[in-house]
Formats: C-alpha cells, sequence, structure tokens
C-alpha cells in the first residue's frame, strides 16, 4: 500500500485558520474518493469531508460546511483542507483517507482503504 502523508497542523486560537495537506501517489490514487476525517480524545472517528476524483463532488458535514474548504491538486497528488473560523471543538487528529467506492461521496470510515498517519490540530479558547 502506498502511504498517504498529512501535514501542517498546529496549534491556533479560536477564529484562527489552518490548512492541512494530504500527499498521496499518483499511481495508486489516481480516479480515488479522498476523504478527511478526524478524531478526538474519547469520540468517535468522524466524517469532515469527501472529493471525488475530478473534484466535481464534494461533501462536507454539516459541522463544517461554509468554514472549510477542500480542494484536490490532480498534478501534485496533493489534496488539502483549509480550515477557517476554527473552533475549539475543531481540535482533533485530522487523518486523510482515500476509497475506491465509485458514486456518491462515502461517509463512512470502512468506505476507504488507505489512511494517513494523521495531523493534530487543536484549537485553543
Amino acid at each position: 500500500q502506498v502511504p498517504l502523508v498529512e501535514s501542517g497542523g498546529g496549534l491556533v486560537q479560536a477564529g484562527a485558520s489552518l490548512r492541512v495537506s494530504c500527499a498521496a501517489s499518483g499511481l495508486t490514487f489516481s480516479g480515488t474518493t479522498m476523504g478527511w476525517f478526524r478524531q478526538a480524545p474519547g469520540k468517535e472517528r468522524e466524517f469532515v469531508v469527501g472529493i471525488s476524483s475530478s473534484g466535481s463532488r464534494i461533501s462536507y458535514a454539516d459541522s463544517v460546511k461554509g468554514r472549510f474548504t477542500v480542494s484536490r491538486d490532480g498534478a501534485k497528488n496533493v489534496v488539502y483542507l483549509q480550515m477557517n473560523s476554527l473552533k475549539p471543538e475543531d481540535s482533533a487528529v485530522y487523518y486523510c483517507a482515500a476509497s475506491w467506492r465509485i458514486g456518491q461521496i462515502p461517509i463512512v470510515q470502512d468506505a476507504y482503504v488507505y489512511w494517513g498517519q494523521g495531523t493534530q490540530v487543536t484549537v485553543s479558547s
């Protein structure tokens, strides 16, 4: 399996912005849906956003809609998650993942077969 590598996490104050990135192999992940999930201590891993291979389909969790923006650079094999107006409840380890599922963006973690190691995002109040 080709690993996914997240980067860009850090400690910020509420209201600040942060961009996390996910680097992937073009050969392996061409044609895949890419998803971002997050997991806070004591909480289940939750879906944040997914984007189709072409970028034509995007699905955001209600909790981040209007604040987060996902994009992908096919040439660079990188997926970005721009996070604005961050809240303390956004604090979590953010994971990127890849799915071969066709059609509607899957929100269940079992649909994603490749995962990165995660990057920590901490938002202070």
